[in-house]
């Protein structure tokens, strides 16, 4: 698969999960896979309790990175879309990105997400991503040979 913003959008659109790595204030790494909705390839929602390693980790340091890739592919055929992205607890606009998640969640077989859900003593909180840059990789023999790529 060319490394191309409709490819990317392609991978973005029939993952479910998406890896999330995050470090601590020490620089210690964490990576998580998570499930996500997302806008346009560039906002990323999904729904994890705050006491969570990552959760814990976005608190203290927010700039995160994001692979989706499809992992039932043929060794050595599969692609992913690598992202930087800034990532924080979601409180304002979360009615928006509610209906996104929940659209998407139904979508799967999943259920309706309301703020009762996010806030107070439920345990889980909404989390949003933004993607900055964005890249896969070149396919041209060298290793982790990555290009830029726009999918919005």
């Amino acid at each position: 698969m060319r490394p191309t913003g409709e490819n990317a959008r392609g991978i973005v659109e029939a993952s479910r999960y998406l890896v999330l790595a995050t470090a601590d204030a020490e620089g210690r790494p964490w990576s998580t896979p998570v499930y996500f909705a997302h806008v346009e390839c560039r906002e990323f929602f999904w729904v994890s309790s705050p006491e969570t390693v990552h959760s814990r980790n976005i608190a203290v340091r927010p700039e995160v990175g994001i692979a989706v890739f499809d992992s039932s592919v043929e060794i050595g055929t599969g692609q992913g879309v690598y992202m930087s992205a800034v990532a924080a607890e979601l409180v304002d606009g979360a009615e928006r990105a509610l209906e996104v998640f929940s659209r998407r969640s139904l979508g799967h077989g999943g259920r309706v997400w309301t703020l009762d859900d996010v806030r107070g003593d439920s345990g889980m909180r909404l989390y949003r991503a933004v993607a900055g840059t964005y890249s896969m990789l070149a396919k041209d023999g060298r290793p982790d040979h990555r290009v830029a790529v726009e999918p919005g």
